[in-house]
């Protein structure tokens, strides 16, 4: 069956009155947008956000040295760290839920619960107050210790909870295959369902990763030199706050795309990887590792 017959099967085709109303209605919807984005425009060419002189700094170098790309590389830095740690938290966690032992599966699910109930920012700055009175991390490095510890405790959490609902999606019929050729419960798990839970996990999970990138905004609260502070500081220096906040913004979302399309990259690798023909079917694999 055709693409275009199951989507017929699935709503009734719009009658000519209906197919104008909903033109009519994209329309205003259109206009709508124009209309907001005009005022917006207008509004910011009034108060002379839009001159010329207001985007001036961003061609010298004095801005992006002094400013905007040791924000960039904050933003870059914690973010790469938090991500980092916070999925090897996440796939522990979540591995650990699904444990037959009660202890550790009792353990891992209070973790994940009561990390994912507190606020962030409240999670950064007690890690903050926490490391600064007992000096566990030098002076210049509370910041970044905070930030990241915060962002790896509370999206490791989240984490744990995608890579658990992942690992559940699998058909049980995997496990009692392993379980048939001998497999013990680690072996199966890092053998047999993660590997096949990784494609199905990836697009939650970057969006996870995309999340913590953004919270990484939430360090400016604690002294921690990031894009967004860097903007305001910026902005405060040349009279051009939202210019500033609009390059920023730009930089972000350059940032996230990138992350995105990588992320979309490896997911296909890996899709199209399990459907090559020299790829051995699964009995295959497990016949061979036990």
């Amino acid at each position: 069956m055709s693409t275009g017959h199951a989507l017929k099967n699935l709503y009734d085709e719009p009658g000519p009155r209906a197919r104008t109303l909903n033109l009519l209605v994209s329309a205003l919807c259109l206009l709508g947008i124009a209309a907001g984005l005009f005022w917006i425009l207008s509004t910011l060419s009034d108060k002379g956000q839009l001159a010329a002189e207001k985007w001036q700094p961003f061609l010298t170098a004095d801005m992006w040295h002094t400013y905007l790309l040791p924000g960039i590389m904050g933003t870059v830095q914690a973010a790469a760290l938090a991500v980092v740690l916070a999925i090897i938290l996440g796939i522990l966690l979540g591995i650990g839920r699904l444990s037959t032992i009660r202890t550790v599966r009792f353990g891992c699910g209070a973790i994940v619960e009561f990390f994912r109930a507190i606020p962030l920012l409240i999670l950064m700055i007690f890690c903050f107050q926490l490391f600064a009175n007992y000096s566990l991390f030098p002076s210049t490095e509370l910041a970044i210790a905070a930030v990241v510890t915060g962002l790896t405790l509370s999206n490791g959490s989240v984490i744990a909870e995608i890579v658990r609902a992942g690992i559940r999606s699998l058909p049980r019929g995997q496990e009692e295959a392993s379980a048939a050729l001998g497999l013990s419960g680690g072996q199966t798990m890092r053998i047999v369902l993660l590997p096949q839970a990784i494609t199905a996990m990836l697009p939650p999970i970057v969006a996870q990763l995309v999340v913590a990138l953004k919270d990484t905004a939430l360090g400016y609260q604690i002294t921690y030199v990031e894009a967004v502070r860097q903007g305001i500081q910026a902005g405060s220096a040349y009279a051009n706050y939202i210019p500033a906040l609009l390059v920023i913004a730009a930089v972000m979302i350059a940032i996230n795309l990138a992350l995105s399309q990588l992320a979309t990259t490896v997911e296909n690798r890996l899709r199209n990887g399990r459907k090559s023909p020299r790829t051995p079917a699964p009995a295959e694999a497990l016949a061979t590792t036990a």
